[in-house]
């Protein structure tokens, strides 16, 4: 036990001695052993992962102080953290993130905070000023460390002396993208925190009153919108975007009144900065808006959410496509409200889409849906049409999200059966259409079931904006299957065009659920794959609204701080590469170099695997060869002439695409992997005739090549390999022992006997403690 922190007390009544299997405690201080030992190799993030996965179901089923009282070596690993040596940056991310999950609880916390280690691994005096800080891993492990231990009151007078804030503060402008996502995130959720009130009582309505978490936060908000600069801007409103679609509590009301004219200020701006987020942030104070009046009658005391924007009249916006005014609009009032009175965030909206954002945003019409809608109720895992989701970290079955009134209008159990009942409803409506009658001679709906599709699409408007995320979602997923099935019918096309949907589900790509977004981006690619986005535009403008969706999908691979958007927008880009969508046939290399780029860089695992799969998907029509669907059979050589292949590899090595795969050879994650080396041995068997080229393995392009890959493999990945020709790239493929590699990548059981103690047996044999009789491997 490292010197100032104190041995847990042994006696904690009324719980259970054990916390995990004893075989387990055997087999974990030598594995605590190896990942604070820098010269050992542990490149697997994915064991990493399971392994912090499986210290969070203990500590949500027990006592986390029980759990290092019982096993010292977890002290003894986040205090060697602190030693000034060359720490590996991914297991120092997770050292992070596992205590954050242990600080959770405030019993633990108390006591890690006895020895110093807190302040040492989150303060000013830990990772900030070292080396290790210029890993994005080392500070997304910061942030999702402090996002877990932001749970109790010590956790907030810790978070307001430490200076964790400020760091936060500076890291929304952080190099990479997923990290400054993450940053903001972790302010609204501590400000949702600080506001909790004190003692779980309510918190004040008087903004000077509130805590000091709170203030600071605010106070960098309204500095931010004050700013001349379009990214701090950005930040505050995405911050705010977040914090209304969370939280609907009375002190939300506080803050839009307090922030609401700074709001306003930047309407009045020409050109109107970050457009789009300040659409979308008043998009989800209507939303909050409308939950808000549900509870009114509840005795609720503080302002209505209607107030904060101040203007004079106008007339309500015409219908989509009604000419621009040619001046900004004074926002409009509330109905019913005075001159000079307070107005309804979703008439912003109205006046906004009358403006037309003519600075850059597109027309936006706020549906009644937006504006209105039953009280927010509790959060539930699943809630999707045709699969189940993961729960949420710290979901545990039904209950109210944190900042959500705890007095829902539905008792949980009633809320999750109507759930059930609309989600039986979409597939029962769902196989009624696929069972109408066809007219004979024609794939179209029949006239009744085409009149029953024009009276649906209203109803799935309105759930399209249902207050309740998983209703929200259940209808996107609802909404693809119908376009899958019925996108190239003409009744169909014509009564989907005529609606709003198209307009909301783009929309919702901005969704505040991650779960949400992501649905909204796999219905979205169905959409756009069939021409089902937006009414057709003409000419002069064929494909402008299709290629912003590209953009657009783009930037939330490029941005979304969650993993599930980012793998449905891999999943759509590879189904438009195999569909060769209109948008990538137009430039089909820039359009896999660009996505191969920014994959290759996710912290996601599974998103970097996806861009493995858009490679190989890429590969196979250059090359004009589909693999066989066994991914470890080999492909009949090719016969082909040494030039025309060469010529034929040209496009590969000018989307950067070895690069990538060569990288993913030796990535931390077995699945990715895996995958890279089965499309390599695609690639290579394809090539097995063209004996030609082996006449290159003498030059120095290849040697310099092989020497960066033993690099790779060796840790350091800095270096890209720049621009390969096609001799040089299959002379390496050859060099490489791909086989004896796949084999050792398949020699891990933990995917087939999912059990900690076979994860912690996997991870010590990787790196040799273990004999080869005591690993559960095959």
């Amino acid at each position: 036990m490292t010197e100032g922190l104190p041995v847990p007390s042994a006696g904690l009544a009324g719980i259970s001695s054990l916390t995990m299997d004893p075989e387990c405690s055997q087999l974990l201080p030598a594995l605590c052993a190896v990942l604070a030992d820098p010269r050992q190799p542990m490149a697997d993030d994915t064991c990493l992962e399971k392994l912090l996965d499986w210290f969070k179901t203990i500590t949500e089923a027990g006592s986390s102080l029980l759990l290092l009282q019982e096993n010292p070596c977890l002290v003894e690993l986040l205090c060697h953290m602190l030693k000034p040596q060359d720490l590996s940056s991914r297991v120092l991310s997770f050292s992070l993130r596992l205590t954050g999950v242990l600080a959770a609880q405030e019993d633990c916390f108390q006591y890690l905070q006895q020895g110093e280690l807190l302040p040492k691994l989150f303060g000013e005096a830990g990772p900030l000023g070292g080396a290790a800080w210029t890993s994005p891993a080392v500070r997304s492990g910061w942030i999702q460390g402090l996002r877990s231990l932001a749970q109790h009151p010590s956790a907030l007078h810790f978070l307001a002396h430490c200076g964790a804030v400020d760091t936060i503060f500076s890291l929304q402008e952080d190099s990479s993208l997923f990290v400054a996502s993450a940053a903001g995130q972790l302010l609204v959720h501590i400000l949702g925190l600080s506001m909790q009130g004190p003692a779980g009582g309510p918190p004040s309505l008087q903004a000077g009153d509130w805590p000091a978490c709170a203030q600071k936060i605010v106070g960098h908000i309204e500095e931010s919108l004050r700013a001349t600069a379009t990214p701090q801007i950005t930040q505050a409103l995405n911050v705010l975007t977040t914090t209304f679609g969370h939280y609907h509590d009375p002190w939300t009301q506080v803050l839009w009144v307090q922030l609401s004219p700074l709001v306003a200020g930047l309407l009045e701006k020409d050109p109107v900065p970050a457009a789009h987020s300040l659409v979308d942030l008043l998009l989800s104070v209507a939303r909050c808006a409308g939950r808000y009046r549900g509870r009114l009658h509840d005795g609720g005391h503080a302002p209505p959410l209607q107030g904060g924007l101040r203007g004079a009249p106008v007339p309500e916006p015409g219908p989509p496509g009604a000419a621009a005014a040619p001046a900004p609009a004074p926002l409009p009032l509330a109905s019913g409200a005075p001159a000079g009175g307070r107005s309804d965030p979703a008439a912003a909206v109205r006046g906004l889409s009358k403006a037309g954002l003519r600075h850059g945003a597109p027309p936006l019409h706020a549906p009644a849906g937006l504006r209105a809608g039953p009280a927010g109720g509790p959060r539930f895992p699943g809630g999707a049409v045709g699969r189940d989701r993961p729960p949420r970290a710290g979901d545990a079955g039904v209950r109210c999200p944190s900042g959500v009134s705890q007095e829902p209008r539905l008792q949980p159990h009633a809320l999750l059966c109507l759930l059930q009942v609309l989600k039986k409803a979409f597939q029962a409506t769902f196989r009624w259409l696929l069972s109408s009658p066809k007219t004979p001679g024609c794939w179209d709906l029949d006239p009744h079931a085409l009149l029953f599709l024009r009276d649906l699409l209203p109803v799935l408007q309105k759930r399209l904006c249902s207050p309740c995320w998983e209703v929200r979602d259940s209808s996107l997923e609802f909404l693809t299957q119908m376009a899958r099935h019925w996108g190239g019918q003409a009744g169909f096309r014509h009564a989907l065009l005529a609606s709003e949907v198209p307009k909301l589900t783009e929309q919702l790509l901005r969704d505040p659920e991650s779960y949400v977004r992501a649905s909204a981006v796999t219905a979205m690619g169905q959409l756009s794959s069939q021409g089902l986005c937006f009414p057709p535009a003409g000419p002069e403008h064929h494909g402008g609204q299709q290629k912003s969706l590209l953009v657009e999908l783009l930037h939330i691979l490029s941005t979304d701080s969650e993993g599930f958007p980012r793998r449905a927008v891999m999943q759509v880009f590879t189904q438009w590469l195999r569909d060769s969508h209109a948008d990538v046939a137009g430039d089909t290399e820039q359009f896999v170099a660009g996505v191969l780029q920014v994959a290759s860089q996710d912290l996601d695992w599974e998103v970097r695997a996806q861009g493995l799969e858009l490679a190989l998907v890429f590969l196979e029509q250059t090359l004009g060869q589909p693999r066989s669907h066994c991914p470890h059979a080999v492909t009949p050589p090719v016969e082909a002439p040494v030039g025309p292949l060469a010529q034929a590899l040209q496009p590969l090595c000018r989307v950067r695409l070895f690069d990538f795969a060569f990288r993913a050879l030796f990535d931390c994650d077995r699945p990715v992997a895996q995958k890279s080396c089965d499309l390599l041995l695609f690639l290579r068997a394809k090539t097995a005739s063209s004996s030609g080229l082996q006449e290159s393995r003498s030059s120095p392009d290849v040697a310099s090549v092989e020497a960066a890959l033993q690099r790779w493999q060796a840790g350091d990945q800095a270096q890209p390999l720049g621009d390969l020709e096609p001799e040089v790239v299959l002379a390496v493929l050859r060099s490489l022992d791909l086989e004896g590699l796949r084999g050792a990548l398949a020699e891990s059981s933990d995917h087939v006997e999912k059990s900690p103690q076979s994860l912690l047996q996997d991870m010590l044999a990787t790196v040799g403690v273990l004999g080869e009789n005591e690993a559960d491997c095959y």
